[in-house]
């Protein structure tokens, strides 16, 4: 039998949706792209009401021809909703998304019995709420390995609804998060992506993300590469910004600003200010050279006005983003913002997210052209391509038209920006 997972939204969920379809593998599913699936999980996201409706139609697009699991945060806010799309979904609750590790298990168990594969899920009654039972030692659908350490948030800003769904900040034990580091090397990664819902929030009370990080360069080898999901900015402080400078960390950050005015972050209930992210890039800068730089940025937030907006609009032109992902200002129930009347027309907002949009595209094109000359270290993925150090995706050119081995890190130079190239000398 096949299955399938569709992931929605941020790097955590990626990796939740890994340790699901490794755990399928393990008991001898084939895993494949959902549209081929006869049991397709979609793990759903909440951020915006895009997010939300894209969800609803991956879930009534896959029900024709599947089973349909459907958890994440969207499935936590909305499970009456979701499950009332087609009588082929099932919803599993963010608090038992861990049940699903065992689902496979069971469902072979169940087929084998004779059970159709809507009985055998209805009948499936394991509970489990491990937030860290998700620790894939394979990944099906990604070339590096995902290490997931940290899960919900204390921020309450006032435009997400994360928080409501994933709940109060936890965090994985700094030495599992090790013994997991050094599992994953063992298998043969090279390159782990740390990630979290809130991931500079980890043990925020004890030694801090920059305490962990420092104790995994300190067991790691020096071939394995370390890469941090995004980082939101009240939690970066001296002690993370140092381990930058180590050369196994990637020069690839992403920030969510959301807002370069002191004003609007603080309605939102953002707890840094525009100073701060300021110091950040430029510490960044000093650690790596010309690091790609990329941010998250909310357009049309209540309390921005033309000025505000120069305000942000500047800033993020000033500083030289590499990408910037934009989203135009979506007010979510049961948010503290949500029902503000001080927020800009949807024209207005619309009008400023394109102006972002187009800025981005610039500096993006910008970054890119730049590379070109460039000795980089490229992690190969599929077929011919591959994606370098700071994030560009490019294909590898390997002297006698060899083929490239997934997962491997091969060095090479930048011969080519559109599209992208890296050569590998003999």
């Amino acid at each position: 039998m096949n299955a399938g997972v569709y992931t929605l939204g941020c790097r955590l969920n990626q990796a939740e949706s890994e340790a699901i379809a490794d755990s399928f593998a393990a008991n001898g599913f084939s895993v494949v792209q959902p549209q081929d699936a006869d049991l397709v999980i979609v793990n759903s996201c909440t951020v915006t009401q895009k997010a939300e409706q894209k969800a609803r139609r991956m879930i009534r697009l896959f029900a024709k021809h599947a089973e349909v699991i459907v958890t994440g945060c969207y499935a936590a806010v909305s499970p009456e909703e979701a499950g009332a799309l087609s009588d082929r979904v099932t919803v599993f609750s963010l608090k038992e998304k861990a049940s699903l590790l065992h689902l496979a298990q069971h469902l072979k168990d169940a087929l084998d019995a004779g059970m159709t594969l809507h009985e055998a899920i209805d009948s499936f009654s394991y509970r489990s709420s491990d937030p860290f039972a998700f620790d894939a030692s394979s990944f099906q659908y990604h070339s590096r390995a995902y290490l997931k350490i940290q899960d919900g948030c204390d921020n309450h800003c006032g435009y997400c609804r994360t928080t409501i769904a994933r709940g109060p900040s936890v965090s994985l034990s700094a030495d599992e998060a090790v013994e997991r580091a050094l599992r994953l090397e063992s298998e043969g990664f090279h390159e782990i992506m740390l990630t979290g819902v809130n991931l500079t929030m980890y043990d925020h009370d004890g030694e801090g993300l920059g305490g962990l990080v420092e104790k995994m360069l300190s067991r790691l080898g020096s071939g394995m590469r370390l890469r941090l999901s995004s980082m939101e900015p009240d939690h970066v402080d001296d002690r993370l910004l140092d381990t930058l400078s180590d050369r196994r960390m990637q020069p690839h950050f992403h920030i969510p600003i959301q807002s370069a005015s002191d004003k609007v972050l603080q309605i939102a209930s953002r707890r840094y200010s525009i100073a701060h992210v300021d110091y950040i890039i430029s510490r960044m800068r000093k650690a790596k050279d010309d690091p790609f730089i990329a941010c998250d940025v909310i357009a049309g937030l209540p309390g921005e006005g033309e000025a505000e907006f120069r305000e942000t609009y500047d800033f993020l032109s000033s500083h030289d983003f590499s990408a910037m992902h934009v989203f135009p200002y979506s007010p979510r129930p049961g948010t503290s913002l949500f029902g503000r009347r001080d927020k800009p027309e949807e024209r207005v907002r619309d009008e400023r997210a394109e102006k972002l949009r187009a800025l981005s595209a610039e500096q993006s094109r910008k970054y890119i052209e730049r590379q070109k000359g460039r000795i980089v270290e490229i992690l190969a993925e599929s077929g011919d391509t591959g994606t370098t150090g700071n994030y560009l995706k490019g294909r590898i050119v390997l002297p006698g038209g060899r083929s490239p081995i997934a997962g491997m890190i091969y060095t090479g130079v930048v011969s080519s920006t559109e599209p992208l190239a890296v050569t590998v000398q003999p």
